[in-house]
């Protein structure tokens, strides 16, 4: 693998001397230059319906004053003036915010890059950040962050898959909340355990450590601090992947605990919604969420281990070459160089300030959208067909 301007690739059973990126540093969040060059697909997805029915309801209107002879307008005439009236309502109703002052979150999972980036963010808004840390005794990442930032913002102690740091985690929100506060305004799910292997390599203890992290975890979090929530009237955020619509080999057990986690959030949001809390799902591009979550150094890390766990005769059914290459498809997504974290923060965001949020955003790269939507609508043979990687 490469490393600086070290370009001898890294054998599964060599030691990693990858380094870390560090949120700090900024290595994973792209300039404005980038920013502008993004896709929208969230405002697309917004608009397309109403512009669809703005064309059906001018076909029929023209139709109707035409057979009256009241009017002889046009449908194209028709069309253009409802698209410029119900686009620019959207825009308006798209883009209204919330204000941040006396507002408090809390963001899980920031000892990844996208957590850490997403607290820095919502600080700089001007909201107060309870953001925790899996680990943050001795955590120079944390000590950055409250560095860093304003004095809103709180280092927490907060593995989602413990009990008791959950617990403590809301007494302390409870005690620090600001003042005027009626509780908390949005709860946003970093935390995320990626492993990946085709499904014969995984060991089983990685695939409950998975589940525990990226569904149960989240579930006894919300649990815990729905009450502060539903009193805020806010909202929940949950950080997905675009992988829980399109299948793809190496990544069944982590695409199999986020989509059971998305099936979570589509039914709790039908529960929250007459209490006024909104329940907002982000599935992120593997392109644009990079090494957010898989190191270079972890993804090498995971590959020595799978391989040392299989038995001889899974090693020779596969062979090492095939191993190595299965794993090695997943480098470019450790490339800090691919990692655009700004559209996933962005979208992570734009959860918890806008007033009326969507409930789905993709934060993705155009291939990838591509890719889902053949995946929606296509017939599954022909789509397994086109892609079968």
């Amino acid at each position: 693998m490469v490393a600086g301007d070290v370009t001898r690739r890294a054998s599964i059973t060599a030691p990693s001397m990858h380094r870390r990126p560090s949120a700090r540093r900024g290595s994973l969040i792209k300039s404005s230059q980038t920013q502008s060059q993004e896709v929208p697909w969230d405002i697309i997805d917004r608009c397309a319906l109403p512009i669809v029915l703005c064309h059906a309801l001018a076909v029929v209107l023209s139709t109707v004053l035409n057979a009256l002879h009241l009017s002889q307008i046009s449908v194209f005439t028709l069309f253009l003036w409802f698209s410029i009236s119900v686009t620019g309502s959207l825009w308006f109703y798209h883009n209204l915010q919330v204000t941040a002052a006396g507002k408090a979150v809390l963001v899980t999972g920031c000892d990844n890059v996208l957590g850490n980036a997403l607290a820095r963010r919502l600080d700089d808004m001007g909201y107060h950040v309870f953001a925790g840390f899996q680990t943050k005794a001795g955590n120079i990442d944390a000590d950055m962050l409250k560095e860093d930032c304003s004095g809103r913002l709180h280092t927490l102690q907060l593995d989602v898959t413990s009990e008791t740091q959950i617990l403590s985690a809301s007494l302390y929100i409870v005690d620090h909340l600001p003042e005027g506060a009626q509780g908390l305004w949005a709860i946003i799910n970093c935390e995320s355990w990626c492993a990946l292997g085709e499904l014969e390599w995984v060991p089983f203890s990685v695939i409950k450590r998975s589940m525990d992290v990226n569904l149960l975890g989240p579930a006894r979090l919300v649990q815990v601090m729905l009450p502060l929530v539903r009193r805020a009237r806010g909202r929940i955020v949950l950080a997905s992947s675009i992988l829980t619509h399109v299948a793809a080999p190496v990544r069944g057990v982590h695409a199999a605990s986020l989509a059971a986690l998305d099936a979570m959030a589509a039914c709790l949001r039908r529960e929250l919604k007459p209490r006024g809390v909104d329940v907002v799902v982000v599935a992120a591009g593997e392109y644009t969420t990079g090494s957010a979550w898989l190191s270079e150094e972890k993804l090498l890390e995971q590959a020595r281990d799978m391989w040392k766990r299989l038995s001889d005769e899974q090693k020779g059914a596969y062979g090492e070459d095939y191993f190595e290459q299965a794993l090695r498809s997943l480098e470019k997504y450790t490339k800090s160089a691919d990692a655009d974290l700004s559209a996933v923060t962005r979208a992570l965001s734009d959860g918890v300030t806008r007033t009326f949020p969507l409930a789905r955003y993709t934060p993705v790269s155009p291939r990838e959208k591509l890719k889902s939507l053949l995946a929606e609508h296509m017939p599954r043979s022909l789509y397994e067909g086109l892609y079968t990687d």
